[in-house]
């Protein structure tokens, strides 16, 4: 019980912390940009026309909403993160005790490190899944709270009220637009982060050497961070299509036109060449062939 309790109150800590990281990223994902592109430099000294990044655009929205308005939509986000956290150590503790009660526990088979990669990263893809459908719907609160900005609305302005304004628009598939590509992306990225950690700790990393423990610990976080990158797109999907049509500015033209599947979503982004929008927030590129346009606060 109290691991439950510290794991919630060091979730919730992180998820207060990254909230103004997490509100600037998705205005970009949505493509609001209030700010036009200044000449500065990049990662090799040359001089180039470049996006605001994460402080500069922090900047804007704490001169527009004072500092508190970094923190719109927290509380669903810590709603979200507690129940996440609760659901996910259940579903496991449910598998530990179904384990240890089963016919043969006391007499464990020796099974291979592959058998138990697969066996735990099946465990954790069931648990993730159950976390994120149980949540989502407070993730689709979050998001269209933080996407208020670009209009300046207030449908939005609290967790219950939020509940009932979708559900009158929307109905129940209203609380869960954008879970497929979430849901998708989020197994992807486990399984490639869980099988590309095992090939190399296997075969690339030999046993027998001072530092290959240390390396070893190493190489899941460097997994999980290529793991990351290359799911990214699901996750832009499923954040765009959470607010797609939902009666604000920011799910709706000249941001987004209104997407029939999130697999529409995803073929006019590739089409645009927009799949990695809001992937870094720093050393922003200009996008190439398109203008900024003032008055829409995007580019085009």
């Amino acid at each position: 019980m109290a691991d439950a309790a510290s794991q919630v109150l060091l979730g919730s800590g992180l998820a207060a912390l990254s909230q103004p990281l997490m509100y600037v990223k998705v205005l970009v994902q949505v493509g609001y940009e209030p700010l036009p592109p200044t000449l500065g430099r990049n990662v090799f000294g040359r001089q180039v026309y470049q996006l605001p990044g994460l402080f500069s655009y922090a900047k804007h929205i704490v001169k527009v909403d004072g500092r508190a308005g970094l923190f719109k939509g927290l509380v669903p986000r810590l709603c979200s993160s507690a129940i996440g956290t609760v659901v996910h150590g259940k579903v496991l503790q449910q598998y530990q005790e179904a384990e240890e009660a089963g016919p043969g526990a006391n007499k464990k088979e020796p099974v291979s490190s592959l058998e138990q990669v697969l066996k735990e990263t099946s465990r954790e893809m069931v648990a993730r899944s159950a976390a994120t459908l149980i949540t989502h719907p407070f993730h689709v609160i979050t998001l269209r709270c933080m996407v208020q900005f670009i209009g300046r609305e207030t449908k939005y302005s609290g967790t219950l009220s939020a509940f009932a304004t979708i559900y009158r628009e929307e109905g129940i598939l209203g609380f869960f637009a954008g879970l497929i590509p979430r849901l998708l992306g989020d197994i992807l990225s486990l399984w490639l982060c869980n099988m590309l950690a095992y090939l190399i700790n296997t075969y690339a990393l030999e046993n027998g050497v001072s530092t290959m423990a240390e390396m070893k610990s190493y190489s899941q976080a460097i997994t999980g961070f290529f793991a990351s990158m290359l799911t990214y797109p699901f996750v832009l999907v499923s954040n765009l299509m959470a607010v797609n049509n939902c009666g604000l500015a920011g799910g709706l033209l000249p941001y987004a036109p209104t997407y029939s599947s999130w697999l529409d979503c995803w073929s006019q982004l590739h089409r645009e060449g927009n799949m990695s929008r809001g992937n870094t927030l720093f050393f922003r590129k200009v996008p190439v062939g398109k203008r900024y346009v003032w008055e829409e606060r995007r580019f085009r």
